[in-house]
């Protein structure tokens, strides 16, 4: 099926008081899990309106360059805002490769904020664009999502985020060739705080 047979949602725009509003958050919510406080509760009015629609979102935190912890939270019909604090709290305490973070750490620590428009599944790999699109893979109850700037980031072409998204659930890097391996696609917008390096 030719790629443009398939839609892919765009992403939430982020004016620039809405990515300030975002970054922020994300900023209270990882102080305030490091800090072992309770999550900021913003007041919701006071938000920019695509902070209060529905949106998944995921938190990336580098520290002098190097990832640091990428955590989301696919919640698609929960406000965005939400999301980010979760997302958040999880980037600065419960990524599986990382320890969390210290206190001593959260000055050096950068953040980048990925808002993610709903997945839509694809009919087979050949409909995923690495240069537009980030990739979840779903397998035997195994499941991984890669951003679209990883792909950017490491130059990747299609085969090879495919067999990293598939690595990274788990999987042979070639599940992604089995039918019965399902492939989503997503598109996403960012925000990062200055200084944060991709």
């Amino acid at each position: 099926m030719p790629l443009d047979a398939v839609e892919v949602p765009v992403a939430p725009s982020l004016d620039e008081a809405a990515g300030a509003a975002l970054l922020a958050l994300a900023r209270d919510a990882v102080e305030a899990a490091v800090r072992r406080r309770a999550s900021p509760r913003p007041e919701p009015a006071a938000l920019p309106a695509v902070l209060r629609a529905p949106a998944a979102a995921f938190v990336t935190l580098h520290q002098d360059g190097e990832l640091r912890g990428c955590m989301g939270h696919l919640e698609f019909d929960r406000p965005l805002w939400q999301n980010v604090l979760v997302a958040g709290r999880s980037a600065a305490l419960e990524d599986p490769r990382f320890m969390p973070v210290t206190e001593a750490e959260l000055p050096a620590i950068r953040i980048e904020v990925s808002v993610l428009a709903p997945p839509v599944e694809l009919p087979g790999p050949e409909a995923f664009d690495a240069r537009q699109h980030g990739i979840m893979v779903e397998r035997a109850g195994r499941r991984a999502l890669l951003l679209p700037q990883v792909a950017e980031a490491f130059g990747w072409d299609e085969a090879t985020t495919l067999d990293a998204v598939c690595r990274k659930a788990g999987l042979a890097g070639d599940a992604w060739r089995w039918p019965s391996t399902r492939l989503f696609a997503f598109r996403s917008v960012r925000v990062a705080e200055p200084g944060f390096e991709a």
